[in-house]
């Protein structure tokens, strides 16, 4: 009978064990994955095509739908009125601010951005940021068809209604 006598290799790493003494860096936080996917999933009450309306005379037509992959809503936007606003719109994760942020870019050349939240029935977007003072606020129906609610900014604003058209 043989004995081995060897002493084991102490200076090459044991790959065969986890290394549970440094951070694995490669996979992303859970906590922010959960508030990410929690926060784009907010925005699935929006998907589809409403009609905009209000008393001043706004009329028009917006579409939300999801991007390829889930990580962008885009809004197609065809408002007629005193103002006629037409564009497209990106809402997604911004991962700095731990908000939803947006891009709009209008078949004028503008570019303007939003933060967006829903919780519960009310829907919030704020020109720029939610320290914002301009801000359009608008609760859901208790079926989801319909947004009423009001643009509003120091000295101004408007209302505006989202009634879903399919």
């Amino acid at each position: 009978m043989s004995t081995d006598t060897t002493t084991p290799d102490t200076t090459t790493p044991d790959t065969t064990t986890p290394d549970t003494t440094t951070p694995d860096t490669t996979t992303p936080d859970a906590t922010v994955t959960d508030s990410r996917t929690a926060a784009l999933r907010s925005l699935d009450r929006l998907v589809g095509t409403w009609t905009v309306s209000n008393p001043d005379g706004l009329t028009g037509e917006v579409r939300y739908a999801w991007m390829e992959g889930g990580n962008w809503l885009v809004q197609t936007i065809d408002l007629r009125g005193e103002e006629p606003t037409r564009g497209v719109e990106y809402v997604g994760w911004d991962a700095d601010a731990g908000t939803l942020r947006s891009h709009f870019f209008g078949a004028d050349g503008e570019h303007l951005e939003y933060t967006y939240r829903i919780e519960g029935d009310l829907l919030t977007i704020w020109f720029g940021g939610p320290d914002s003072p301009a801000r359009f606020e608008g609760r859901f129906s208790a079926d989801g068809t319909v947004n009423d609610g009001a643009w509003q900014w120091p000295g101004g604003g408007y209302a505006s209604t989202m009634t879903r058209a399919g």
